[in-house]
């Protein structure tokens, strides 16, 4: 199974691999760049400046806290895997190499913690253009040869798992802050 799971992870890796050239190059960096937490910040700043939509604001904060912790700190630092792009020669890379390991996609896991999170606090209208740029961030971690397919797959689950789970905790906290000033 993990043989057919390495195969496969290769083939996808070589057949994005096709795809490239200068100006699809430079779009995917720089998604990616935005990908590393930019873009959910930005998404903060006019979510928290309406009342309806701070909460969400605030929850998308404590996803990438915790998506950050679970997937960055623990199971980075407990797999260990080597990413694709440290088999390629350097002037073949189109981003300069990361330095931590591979599974799972941080990227990913940020960027569908905030989809998690927003699929539960917000409107259709932010829920969409999200859910596309989650899918962009993800793609280009695999066009740059800086994730397998395995890793951006794990990062779904982890960021939605986490996503989720900082909705939880957020409710948990704001109910139990709102039940002791109202006591």
């Amino acid at each position: 199974m993990l043989k057919k799971l390495r195969k496969l992870d290769a083939l996808i890796i070589s057949k994005i691999s096709k795809l490239h050239n200068k100006v699809n190059n430079r779009i995917m960096a720089v998604v990616t760049i935005l990908g590393t937490g930019i873009i959910w910040f930005l998404l903060c700043v006019p979510l928290a400046l309406t009342k309806d939509n701070l909460d969400a604001a605030i929850n998308i904060v404590l996803a990438l806290f915790v998506s950050w912790i679970v997937g960055e700190v623990t199971i980075k630092s407990l797999v260990g895997r080597v990413r694709p792009i440290e088999q390629l020669p350097e002037e073949e890379h189109i981003i300069k190499r990361p330095r931590h390991s591979s599974f799972p996609s941080g990227h990913t896991s940020s960027a569908f913690s905030v989809l998690a999170v927003v699929m539960v606090r917000c409107n259709l209208y932010v829920i969409i253009p999200v859910l596309i740029m989650a899918c962009l961030v993800s793609f280009s971690r695999l066009y740059l040869r800086v994730h397998y397919l395995t890793d951006v797959l794990a990062g779904v689950v982890v960021g939605f798992v986490c996503g989720f789970a900082a909705v939880g905790l957020f409710d948990a906290i704001t109910h139990n802050l709102l039940h002791i000033y109202l006591a």
